[in-house]
This record gives C-alpha cells, sequence and structure tokens, in this order.
C-alpha cells in the first residue's frame, strides 16, 4: 500500500516578513566603538573648530576688548560683500590655484609617462622625483627665497652668465612677484600629482599597448585610446584636490613674500590671517573663512555630481 505524501507548501525566504517586506536589520552597537576611535579626532580636530569659526563668523569678537562678544548677526557678510580689497585677494586666489594646477598637472602627466618607461636606474629617478614632496613647506619657500635673491641668488648668477642681466628682485616686483610663486608651487606640488598618475599607468595592463602596437597606432593614438581612458579617473580626482589644496595654500606663500609687494600675492587665506591676527578681527576673519569653506564645498559638490552622472552613464 502506497501512501501519497502532500507536497510541503513552499518556504518563505529567511529575510522576509509575512507581508514580503524585509525586516530591519539590528543595528550592531558594538561596530560604533571600532569607529569611535577614528571619528573622534574628526569631531574635535575639524568639525568643532568649524562649528566654532561659523559661530564666530556672527558675533564682533576682537582681540583685547573687554566688553563681552556681542551677536550682530550677518554684519561680517555684508561688510565682507563690500571689501574690495578681500574680493581682490580672492581673485588672486583664483589666478594662482589655476595657475599652479594646471602646469602642475601637465607637468606630473609627462613625468609619470617617463618614469613608467622601461629606464635604467628608474628607481632612483621615482626616488629623485618624489624629494620635493617629503620637504616642510616652510623649507621650501625659504630655499626658494635663496633662489630668487636678488644678490647672490642662482638665479639671478646663472642670467650674469649667459649675458641676460641679473640683479632682479624677483619676489618684490608688482609683475615679476605672483609668477615666481607660482613657479615655486608647481615645483613643490607635482610629486604628489606625478604619484599618483604613475600609479594608474602601472595598473594599465600593458596587453593592451601591445595590441594596439601591433595593430600599427602610433604613440599618441595608444595615448589617446588606451593610456589616458584608464588615467581619466586618477586625473579628475587628483586634479580637483590640488586645486582645493591650492586655493587654501598659506604657508608657502607666507614664507616666500608675506602677501607682498602691495598684496600682489595676498591669497584669501593671507587675508584672513592678517584679519585675525594682525588686526584683531577675529569675527570678520572668521566670516572669510565661511565664504571660503562654502565656495570650495560648492566646487565639490559640483565635481561630485559630475562624478556621480558619469559613473551613471558608463
Amino acid at each position: 500500500m502506497t501512501s501519497v505524501t502532500e507536497a510541503s507548501p513552499p518556504r518563505r525566504p529567511a529575510d522576509r516578513t509575512p507581508g514580503g517586506a524585509r525586516p530591519r536589520r539590528a543595528v550592531d552597537h558594538g561596530a560604533w566603538f571600532l569607529v569611535l576611535p577614528a571619528l573622534l579626532p574628526i569631531l574635535v580636530l575639524s568639525v568643532g573648530p568649524l562649528l566654532y569659526g561659523i559661530m564666530l563668523a556672527f558675533t564682533d569678537a576682537q582681540s583685547g576688548r573687554t566688553e563681552p562678544t556681542q551677536w550682530i548677526g550677518g554684519l561680517n557678510f555684508r561688510d565682507l560683500l563690500h571689501d574690495t580689497l578681500f574680493w581682490e585677494s580672492f581673485r588672486i586666489g583664483l589666478v594662482w590655484a589655476v595657475g599652479v594646477t594646471v602646469p602642475q598637472f601637465l607637468l606630473a602627466l609627462g613625468l609619470a609617462l617617463l618614469l613608467n618607461q622601461d629606464l635604467r636606474l628608474r628607481w632612483l629617478a621615482r626616488a629623485l622625483a618624489i624629494i620635493p614632496w617629503a620637504m616642510p613647506e616652510v623649507v621650501v619657500g625659504i630655499m626658494w627665497r635663496l633662489v630668487y635673491n636678488p644678490d647672490a641668488g642662482i638665479l639671478n648668477e646663472t642670467l650674469r652668465d649667459i649675458g641676460l642681466g641679473g640683479g632682479r628682485d624677483w619676489l618684490s616686483g608688482l609683475v615679476t612677484a605672483l609668477p615666481a610663486v607660482i613657479v615655486v608651487g608647481v615645483w613643490a606640488g607635482m610629486p604628489q600629482t606625478t604619484v599618483a598618475l604613475l600609479a594608474g599607468l602601472q595598473n594599465t595592463p600593458r596587453e593592451l599597448h601591445e595590441a594596439a602596437a601591433v595593430d600599427g597606432a602610433s604613440a599618441w593614438r595608444r595615448f589617446r585610446t588606451v593610456t589616458w581612458p584608464a588615467l581619466r579617473p586618477i586625473a579628475l580626482a587628483i586634479t580637483a584636490l590640488n586645486l582645493i589644496w591650492n586655493f587654501n595654500s598659506f604657508a608657502l606663500v607666507y614664507v616666500l613674500t608675506s602677501g607682498g609687494p602691495g598684496g600682489r600675492t595676498r591669497l584669501p587665506m593671507l587675508f584672513a590671517y592678517e584679519e585675525a591676527f594682525r588686526y584683531g578681527q577675529f569675527g570678520y576673519a572668521a566670516a572669510m573663512g565661511c565664504v571660503m569653506v562654502a565656495v570650495i564645498s560648492i566646487a565639490l559638490a559640483v565635481f561630485l555630481a559630475g562624478r556621480l552622472r558619469g559613473g551613471d552613464d558608463a
């Protein structure tokens, strides 16, 4: 006698509720204790001072005053809108950021392509290429002040030796100060861009280059069709970061020129520093910082939105 077994009903997935919705996962509170050591320094050293600076921008905080600090609303921002010196420093900051970032990227790209070749003593060349990156900005500024020295600097001595004159004070001239400082910025920041691009080049499969070479593609076409598509995400990211870093530069320009001559190299960070620590206008300087943070945040948001759209399209 045979027994007929009834078919068992289909089993509901373990991650489904009777209504078909996925249940909420329990929060692992222990994970917060693992994240906390990395999160605390960010909150204490970054978020905290940022919030305090925003609050300070709406007050009349000054150094040396005996009266309590008063809440003045948006008066600092209203005065900032009519401060032609600040907006001139903002224009100089944009010129500096673009003037440093663009040649920095082009030279770093050429150097990275060169260092990616099978050259003799390539390891030594790579080590020498990152030396400027290992030097503190203050040391770089002092070294280049010696290079630009009008009396005994190596630049003027070289110009005298080849018959092109000499004795020019590069860092004190109204016309030459900003270009001279831009040259130093390019030299100091090029290694980090080179390292990032070189890492991207080393991740590009050599088989693609070999296949393109077998097909008869020229060096320029191989770069355009194989190398650049692989480098493009890294190039966009490092360029955006360089623009932000260069716009926020302080130490290098401060050591070289202190913002002179006549404010020709006074970047926004230098302007805010002078307002706070030379003239004691802490509230006004904090308002400048808020404007700079807002501009950088908007530029970064536009960049990230473009990257996300590009990723969705891909």
